[in-house]
């Protein structure tokens, strides 16, 4: 039939160059294909084929996406809007988060980097605004400067805004009479120490000149007696001292800091201050009073955090890894102690599974960001920034930690389902994590994920045409043959097909 007479013309017209540049230019192709599928994998763990066929291809298909619920929520004007997949996790301040002026600056100044990404900065400009501004309804002059002070993106802005309040302030306070100082408004206090604690932690350059500016947001917060959201300013003022001193060297004064404020403002506990102390006890070797905090915070009914798990994992290795050999435990077993310590560590692991790379330093570390999320990369990395010290003066604590952590895993056959002793491990962190953490950091996956269907079918097709490509080019003679042959039996089964047709 006409069909595979002109089929059969057209082959024989084509020679041995066409075959190896349509092999090349397909392997070509779908190598380059392979090459952007992988980096975007790495980069938001997805495949993008996939991800365009979810999100546009799939509705116009009629296709409703299973978990197409989890992405919506209420407005207050009853609408249903779209919510980023990032706000299914709860992010939390970091309560050891570094300056900006001091530290993280200083980091961008020496490698050019930024350790900070905007999505972090814009959650401490929300926290700010919602802490630190009075509780009426209509905002005072003084709190418009400080919140449009805090959403600038600039830092010279942020910093200009600032000073403009301050100098405000001191220009009014010089007009006043004393008597009249004196029954100042609390809130409008209060701003001008809002305004110190902007210039403490952006401006400063120095700790010691960060503390300078936050006693002097003190000496502003403690003219009255604050209420409502200015409690929130002094905590925060009060806290930030304590963890000037500890920078500076004079622990057991940040010690007595943190413990007054505990007692001071118990039912402030969502603000973690404990975790700070911890550290600093930490850093005193005061292992009594560290297990004494954990007593109180290590509760069944309060939440955990990397913090609180791997430092009772830290104290019970600690009993026991000084003289801890693998060798020995294979031949006797583990004794009580051992065996607690190892329970210990398998349950931190448990709860946030990314630390253990850190303390072993088999990952790089980088600066903390300002929030982490809990049981994610970013708690871990938080987490071994300021505890690796601690870890590494327990002579054998690593040790004993590289011995049993990957142990856990056995423990936990499937984590997405359930979990031993948490609830089961969350599927939204790495999403969460790749806002909080700058992009030059490779984000820590748990599970690993399997790689995508089309980036297995991309390198697949890619080889094959490569093969193709070589084998043409070695053998042109030989793989026209075949070509043709094969188009021949596929169009003769055509012809076969439409015959009835005809």
């Amino acid at each position: 039939p006409f069909m595979s007479e002109d089929t059969s013309m057209f082959l024989n017209t084509l020679t041995p160059k066409f075959y190896v540049a349509l092999t090349g230019t397909s392997s070509l192709i779908s190598g380059l294909i392979l090459i952007f599928e992988w980096w975007y994998f790495r980069k938001y763990g997805t495949s993008f084929i996939e991800q365009v066929s979810v999100s546009h291809l799939r509705p116009l298909l009629g296709g409703v996406e299973n978990n197409s619920s989890a992405g919506l929520f209420s407005s207050a004007n009853g609408e249903v809007e779209q919510r980023p997949s990032v706000s299914e996790c709860k992010v939390w301040r970091n309560p050891l988060n570094l300056f900006r002026g001091a530290e993280y600056s200083r980091y961008t100044w020496v490698t050019g980097k930024e350790p900070l990404t905007y999505y972090d900065m814009n959650l401490s400009a929300q926290d700010h605004q919602t802490f630190f501004t009075s509780d009426t309804q209509q905002l005072k002059p003084e709190d418009s400067v400080m919140q449009k002070a805090w959403r600038e993106r600039n830092p010279q802005a942020r910093i200009r805004a600032a000073y403009q309040l301050q100098l405000f302030w001191e220009d009014f306070q010089k007009g006043l009479e004393v008597c009249l100082w004196e029954f100042l408004n609390v809130f409008d206090v209060f701003r001008c120490a809002a305004a110190y604690v902007l210039l403490a932690e952006e401006e400063a350059t120095t700790i010691i000149e960060a503390e300078r500016l936050f006693k002097q947001a003190l000496k502003f917060g403690t003219v009255t007696s604050p209420t409502g959201k200015d409690t929130n300013l002094l905590v925060y003022i009060k806290r930030r001292l304590a963890m000037c001193a500890r920078k500076l060297g004079r622990i057991k004064e940040a010690v007595k800091m943190m413990r007054d404020l505990m007692k001071e403002f118990p039912l402030l506990g969502m603000l973690n201050i404990h975790e700070n102390l911890l550290e600093a006890l930490l850093e005193l070797q005061a292992y009594a009073d560290v297990q004494a905090v954990l007593a109180k915070y290590d509760d069944i009914s309060l939440p955990k955090s990397a913090t609180i798990c791997y430092t009772s994992a830290l104290l019970k290795a600690r009993a026991v890894s000084d003289k801890f050999s693998p060798e020995a435990a294979s031949r006797r077993g583990l004794s009580t102690a051992e065996m607690n310590a190892v329970e210990a560590i398998h349950r931190a692991v448990e709860f946030n599974p990314h630390v253990p790379k850190y303390l072993l330093e088999m990952k790089s570390l980088i600066l903390p960001p300002e929030h982490i999320l809990k049981r994610g990369d970013s708690e871990a990395v938080a987490y071994a920034f300021f505890h690796l010290q601690h870890w590494k003066r327990a002579e054998g604590a690593l040790n004993l930690l590289h011995c049993t952590w990957e142990g856990t895993f056995r423990i936990i056959p499937y984590p997405l389902e359930k979990g031993h002793l948490f609830y089961p491990y969350p599927g939204c962190t790495e999403t969460a994590d790749r806002e909080l953490l700058p992009s030059f950091h490779e984000v820590s996956v748990y599970p690993k994920k399997e790689l995508p269907f089309f980036i297995l079918f991309t390198a697949g097709l890619c080889s094959f045409t490569a093969m193709l490509a070589m084998l043409t080019h070695q053998f042109p003679d030989l793989m026209g043959v075949f070509v043709k042959a094969v188009s021949l039996n596929c169009t003769g089964r055509v012809n076969l097909c439409f015959s009835p047709c005809i």
